[in-house]
Order: C-alpha cells, then sequence, then structure tokens
C-alpha cells in the first residue's frame, strides 16, 4: 500500500486515517488497543505514520510503533495546525486531524521518531516538574505582593518557602543525574551551563552534536529568522523551536555574558555596536549553542573512533 497514515490521540481512544482513502478506524489507547493498531498497520507497509505529539498520552503508542519497525513521525502540534490551515482545513474535529496528519505524511519527508534512553525519560520527567514549580513559585510570589490579611501573607509566605525547599533538593537530583552521564561531559565545558541547562539540552535537544550549528540554533528557536518581501527589509526575529530549552539557555547566558571571557568579549562587543541588551543576550545564547554543538560533535566522534 505505501500510503501514509495519520494518527489522532487522545486520553481514551486512538483515530486512524489512511490517506487516498476514505477509511477512518478507532482503537482504545490502552494496552490491547496499541497492540491492534500495530497489527492493523504492519500488513498495510506505511511510509510514515504521522503522530501529534501530546505529552503522556502519545508516548506509549508511538513507543509500540517504533518497537514494532513501523516508520513513525511525532509531530509538533502547532505543525500539524499550520498545515491544515494552509490547505484549508478550517475545522478541528479528531477524525479529521487524523487525515490532516495522514495528508502531511503522504507530501513531506520528516524525520522519524527516535525514542529517548531511560535515563533521559527519567530525567526529562524531573526538568518537567522543576519548569512546573518554578512557573507555580513565581506566581505566587505575585500573589502574595498583593495580599494585606496578615495571616494570608504568613500562609503564602510558607508556601513559597516550601516551594523553594522542594525545587532546591530537586535541582540537587537533577545534577546528581546529569553527572551520572559520562556523555554530557562535553556540556560541562562551557562556563554557565549548569545541571539544569544540561539536562534540558540533553532531553529537549537530543540533536545536539549531530546537526550543523544553523540547525541546532532553528530547531532551539534562537536562530533570527528573516521577514523580507520585494524592496522591504523586515526585522530578523526568532519564534518557533522548541521553547523549553529557551528559558534556562536565557539564564546560562546571562552567566556565560558576565564570566566567560570568549563570550563576555561576544556581548560587549555587541552592546558597543548599539544592539540592546535583549539582543545581545539571544545572540550569546545563538553562539552558545553552536559551541556546544561543536564540542558534543567532537565528544561523538571520539566515541565513534
Amino acid at each position: 500500500m505505501n500510503e501514509a497514515v495519520g494518527v489522532d490521540v487522545s486520553k481514551a481512544v486512538l483515530d486512524v486515517a489512511i490517506h487516498g482513502t476514505s477509511k477512518q478506524v478507532s482503537f482504545a489507547n490502552d494496552a490491547k488497543g496499541r497492540r491492534r493498531l500495530v497489527a492493523f498497520l504492519l500488513p498495510r507497509q506505511p511510509r510514515q505514520v504521522v503522530i501529534e505529539s501530546t505529552g503522556c498520552y502519545d508516548l506509549k503508542v508511538t513507543d509500540a510503533m517504533h518497537d514494532a519497525g513501523l516508520p513513525v513521525v511525532r509531530l509538533n502540534p502547532r505543525q500539524a495546525r499550520d498545515f491544515a490551515r494552509a490547505t484549508g482545513q478550517l475545522a478541528k474535529t479528531d477524525r479529521l486531524d487524523a487525515f490532516v496528519l495522514a495528508r502531511m505524511g503522504q507530501v513531506l519527508e520528516m524525520p522519524r521518531y527516535e525514542p529517548k534512553l531511560p535515563w533521559q525519560r527519567r530525567l526529562g520527567e524531573w526538568t518537567q516538574r522543576r519548569t512546573q514549580l518554578v512557573d507555580m513559585l513565581a506566581a505566587e510570589r505575585q500573589r502574595a505582593d498583593v495580599l494585606e490579611d496578615p495571616v494570608l501573607r504568613r500562609l503564602a509566605r510558607a508556601h513559597i518557602t516550601s516551594l523553594e525547599r522542594v525545587i532546591k533538593e530537586l535541582d540537587r537530583q537533577i545534577a546528581v543525574q546529569v553527572h551520572a552521564q559520562p556523555e554530557l561531559a562535553a556540556l560541562r565545558s562551557l562556563k554557565g551551563v549548569g545541571p539544569v541547562l544540561q539536562a534540558t539540552l540533553a532531553c529537549e535537544l537530543p540533536e545536539l552534536g549531530r546537526l550543523s550549528g544553523k540547525a541546532i540554533a532553528k530547531l532551539a528557536g534562537v536562530a533570527p529568522l528573516a521577514r523580507d518581501s520585494g524592496t522591504l527589509r523586515g526585522r530578523r526575529t526568532i519564534w518557533g523551536g522548541r521553547p523549553q530549552i529557551r528559558s534556562p539557555l536565557y539564564m546560562a547566558a546571562m552567566s556565560a555574558a558576565r564570566f566567560d571571557p570568549q563570550l563576555k568579549a561576544f556581548y560587549e562587543n555587541l552592546r558597543a555596536r548599539g544592539k540592546a541588551g535583549k539582543v545581545a543576550i539571544v545572540a550569546v545564547m545563538r553562539k552558545m549553542l553552536v559551541i556546544l554543538n561543536a564540542r558534543m560533535r567532537d565528544h561523538l566522534a571520539l566515541d565513534l573512533g
């Protein structure tokens, strides 16, 4: 058959569409349903099976199809939505989404899904939990600032202290896990790259060291993108990419711009040329990624050698 297949995932149901047909089937999103889905797809030998990344709901089915040897693509939902709009498909249902994914798989060649190693998944869960609590802490501090009742203020401060304590413990555990992975040693060679950023890059940017510096910067969303048309030369801006990388990378760049001699000189040169502070920091972020990508590439080459 070699037609592409789209799988729309929800908590309970897997909606499956085959490109070029009106055929649409559904399976339960449980162990039995995933086995039935794999058995349904294997004889059809699809050219690609496209599935949206939905966090916890899609990972088990994506892994099941990968383990069975199916050519699985795990897609950013924003890309699928943009593709749907570009083709005039404005309505959105689970069934329609499955057909949109199938059509994407038929007309576009996309990178195949590669599952994370067990240590990456565990570390990713820890960093995700840390991000949740950091966001919660920031919100709680803002709420505490406007409280007037002394009892409520005391309770809010106690909650803030508790969150800070948990985040500190998460930082400690993340550092232990990061230092247990020798393949991350190359990331520790640059000032400003602490355990949280190392963990984030290891889990959210596994392509590091395997692609060009420009491609890595684009994946992270720190590459300046052109906005030109005709004689108009628009302002270069960054957008897209993987937003979960940018926050820890920004904090690392702030530190590196102060303490790493090479990056400090780079930052100060940009500021001397009139670049805004934030623009200069984003440039440092991009340069850090390019340096780390090169060092990781060399590290991987030594391992292969």
